[in-house]
């Protein structure tokens, strides 16, 4: 039985490499509609093959969901997933206490 914490390593990895990044960024923008294969592709510069790795290693991790809209396939970024992989790495944040606003980090 896969762990929360083997699940937010296996979709930490999938988004440290830079074209997967760049994808989820790219549909995290689009919303909840999400972007057409190709369209993801145009944007970005990447070869359809290249795109399909990359989305499928996405989907395998749960970070991406895909549906046939007509002859398109389209992906959107899974918004639960993401808010869950956030929630978990801050989960213990300044040991459950208030954190300083994030104005406050940047400048010190």
């Amino acid at each position: 039985m896969e762990t929360n914490h083997d699940l937010a390593v296996d979709r930490l990895a999938a988004l440290a490499q830079s074209h997967r990044l760049a994808v989820f960024r790219l549909l995290v923008v689009a919303g909840p509609d999400g972007r057409a294969a190709g369209d993801i592709a145009a944007d970005l510069g990447l070869p359809p093959s290249s795109l399909s790795f990359h989305l499928a290693h996405l989907k395998r991790v749960g970070l991406v969901r895909a549906e046939r809209r007509g002859r398109s396939l389209c992906y959107a970024a899974d918004f639960t997933a993401m808010h869950g992989l956030v929630d978990f790495l801050t989960e213990n944040c300044c040991s459950g206490g208030a954190c300083a606003p994030a104005e406050t980090r940047s400048a010190a």
